[in-house]
């Protein structure tokens, strides 16, 4: 975006300042955020110190599975993209880095741009860059040198893209830097291309470990780009849960723990049929339908509350 002859900071202000920018570019509205939004200025050139090794640790520990599950896919993504000095971060939902990996030959030149591990790369912090413009909008997003917002990080290109937890909030973003400047856009396309396929296979796998003991299911009608559409069913096929793609897909709520629904009702099959079918599924199921109404559930059935709660002994259910 930059303009032959200007400072990189006086564009910056100077889109900020006009009425229609934001309107008419991703990024325009991303340093309008920065500026009047965080009160950053484009021209600072102080740099964010990374955390200790302490406070890191912490911050590794309440992200939980996520370092671990995501290691055999980053390894895989460098393993493509390290080759060509490009460097990758996996960063949790502060925009804080939890992993970097990068070639001994590369690793200082990285770090000098301030992307090391404990770094802070939110946007409140750093204004427009690849993390953080990533987690506030939740999608995948590629910003190249001179489309940062600081003057300070115009030395590098990033591609990244986030993953979502198993309940569909936003947890991490996967991001890919390259200090190349011949980083041509066919390039650019590519390495963002790796770098969403990774982030899917993290949140795939973050989804089946938090689900390990369930049946995991393919949502109908999976759309090109937009994640991994799974369903967590139980031994009595009731959903418990489902990744964002599967929520968007399914019209069911975004974000928190599902209310176990049958798997026919949310994919529009024939309801089961009856007591033959198995007492405990049936119960179950009415039961989610009815929303935990115990009458209510057994009005569905066509029994009466008394049958209803007498079965439910029998197979060590409770209300």
């Amino acid at each position: 975006m930059a303009a032959e002859g200007f400072r990189h900071g006086d564009i910056v202000l100077r889109t900020v300042r006009s009425e229609t920018a934001a309107a008419l570019s991703p990024v325009a509205a991303s340093w309008c955020r920065s500026a009047l939004h965080h009160g950053l200025d484009p021209d600072d050139l102080r740099k964010t110190e990374p955390l200790g090794a302490a406070s890191i640790a912490m911050i590794r520990e309440a992200s939980g599975e996520l370092p671990l599950i995501a290691q055999p896919v980053i390894d895989a993504l460098f393993g493509s993209v390290g080759r060509s000095g490009a460097c990758l971060l996996l960063a949790n939902g502060d925009g804080v880095v939890l992993d970097m990996r990068a070639s001994d030959a590369e690793h200082e030149v990285f770090v000098a741009h301030g992307l090391a591990l404990g770094a802070g790369w939110s946007e409140a912090r750093q204004g427009t860059n690849g993390i953080g413009t990533c987690l506030v909008e939740q999608r995948a997003v590629t910003i190249r040198r001179d489309e940062h917002f600081a003057s300070r990080n115009t030395g590098v290109s990033c591609m990244a893209a986030p993953v979502f937890d198993p309940d569909g909030h936003v947890m991490a973003a996967l991001n890919v830097s390259s200090a190349r400047r011949d980083l041509d856009e066919p390039m650019a396309l590519l390495v963002a291309a790796l770098v969403q396929d990774a982030a899917r296979s993290i949140e795939r796998d973050v989804f089946c470990h938090r689900f390990a003991s369930a049946r995991i299911v393919l949502a109908p009608g999976e759309r090109a780009g937009s994640g991994p559409a799974l369903l967590a069913v139980d031994r009595d096929d009731l959903v418990i849960g489902a990744t964002r793609a599967a929520r968007r897909r399914l019209g069911l709520e975004i974000g928190g723990a599902l209310d176990p629904r049958p798997l026919g009702d949310i994919l529009g099959q024939p309801a089961a049929g009856g007591f033959d079918d198995g007492d405990r599924t049936v119960l179950r199921q009415a039961l989610a339908r009815a929303g935990g109404n115990v009458s209510a559930a057994a009005r569905l059935l066509g029994i009466g509350r008394a049958t209803f709660y007498r079965r439910m002994d029998r197979v060590g259910l409770t209300a």
